[in-house]
């Protein structure tokens, strides 16, 4: 047969048997979709942490106090073991090395924060003028803290999108006084909305100076600090003179664990594109079963045409001929289903970023391609055995049969 009359086969036989057609195509489509929205889940979920970890910065030395191995930087999810504490002093040591543009040392506590008989339980960071712009954050209104020197303990206060929608409502919060604990603070500042950010929802933050969070928390030490190398060629340079300079203060001990954003955005990237691969490998699974399908609703098919099979034959139809007759309805099913399985992923994918619109759920290419080849792969693959079956009837007998 020529490829054209191979085609049309196809497609009178497919369109004969409409129910049989549809659950083929519908058992691909359904293995199609489960690895199109699973890989889009797996690397969103991927492209989410990296982009997070990218929105701290670049060039970014985390110092944790304690000398231990972590998983994150979240507010709440690292625990180390602390054998001496990080202060003020140390961070200020840190400029000393040539490589540092900024600091940004962090005192991190929970406290009550009321104003105009409105109270609420808040994250309170103590930190500096650097933190945003190491952080990267922006102001929808008023100015950042000023650049007063680490240890003056002033009494201003920049707050989140949250914070002056719930303590302050329609009235302006820049320049309205607010508790925090039990001291009184100035609002200088509103950071724009920006919702949650590695276990930090800077929109419910509010921020204050290094010294003045130590004296409300009543400690000297530090949560963590983030160093901003001046680029990101020479953040092993910094990290080894961060680590020199606190061994220097900490009379020689390696008492801190350094971590460069590379590093964790590296070690996440590989685990979460592992998983990624993994659940593609799971939702594969379901194009074997569809496969299985194939084979056995075409089996059925050799059989309820034996009689149009012992004709060709009789006509001088040649068994490599029937083979690939077969062979090329199994192909036209798997790529039907195969188009209508990539029609419902992308449509799961986009109600998955529709639900959660701060996750990429995007489909990676690799994957569609990889759908496509392995829903045509396995349906030809397990369409061979029901083409060979029908290659080799007798024409006499299948004739007979078909009577």
């Amino acid at each position: 047969m020529k490829p054209f009359d191979l085609v049309r086969f196809a497609l009178q036989a497919a369109t004969g048997s409409p129910l049989r057609t549809g659950l083929m195509a519908l058992a691909m489509a359904i293995g199609v979709a489960a690895v199109v929205v699973l890989t889009a889940l797996g690397d969103g979920a991927r492209r989410y942490v990296v982009n997070e970890f990218n929105s701290l910065g670049s060039n970014l030395v985390i110092v944790l106090p304690g000398r231990t191995e972590t998983g994150g930087i979240g507010i709440g999810t690292l625990s180390t073991s602390t054998t001496r504490d990080l202060t003020l002093r140390d961070a200020a040591a840190l400029l000393r090395a040539d490589g540092v543009v900024r600091i940004a040392p962090l005192v991190v506590g929970d406290a009550e924060v009321s104003s105009g008989g409105r109270l609420r339980s808040s994250f309170v960071v103590g930190t500096t003028s650097d933190f945003a712009r190491v952080r990267r954050l922006e102001l929808a209104q008023g100015r950042f803290l000023p650049d007063e020197g680490l240890e003056r303990a002033s009494s201003w206060a920049v707050i989140g999108a949250t914070i002056r929608d719930e303590l302050f409502g329609a009235k302006p919060a820049l320049g309205a006084r607010l508790r925090i604990g039990d001291r009184r603070f100035r609002v200088i500042g509103v950071l724009a909305a920006s919702g949650q950010g590695l276990g930090m929802n800077t929109d419910e933050l509010v921020l204050v100076p290094a010294a003045s969070a130590q004296a409300m928390f009543d400690t000297n030490s530090l949560f963590r600090i983030l160093v901003e190398a001046r680029e990101r060629d020479a953040l092993d340079r910094v990290r080894s003179q961060v680590e020199d300079i606190l061994m220097a203060r900490h009379d020689g001990e390696r008492d801190v664990t350094l971590l460069t954003q590379d590093a964790v955005v590296g070690t996440f990237d590989r685990i979460l594109a592992a998983l990624t691969l993994a659940v593609a490998g799971i939702a594969a699974i379901s194009l074997a079963v569809a496969g299985i399908l194939v084979m056995n609703v075409m089996l059925v098919a050799v059989t309820q045409r034996t009689g149009e099979i012992g004709l060709l034959k009789a006509l001088g139809a040649a068994p490599g001929a029937i083979r690939s007759a077969f062979l090329a309805e199994a192909a036209l099913l798997s790529l039907a289903g195969a188009a209508i399985g990539l029609l419902l992923g992308f449509t799961g994918a986009a109600l998955l970023r529709a639900v959660f619109p701060e996750l990429p759920a995007y489909p990676p290419s690799w994957a569609v391609v990889a759908g496509l080849a392995t829903s045509l792969a396995t349906g030809v693959g397990f369409g061979v055995l029901p083409a060979r079956r029908a290659a080799r009837l007798d024409p006499v007998q299948a004739l007979a049969r078909g009577l």
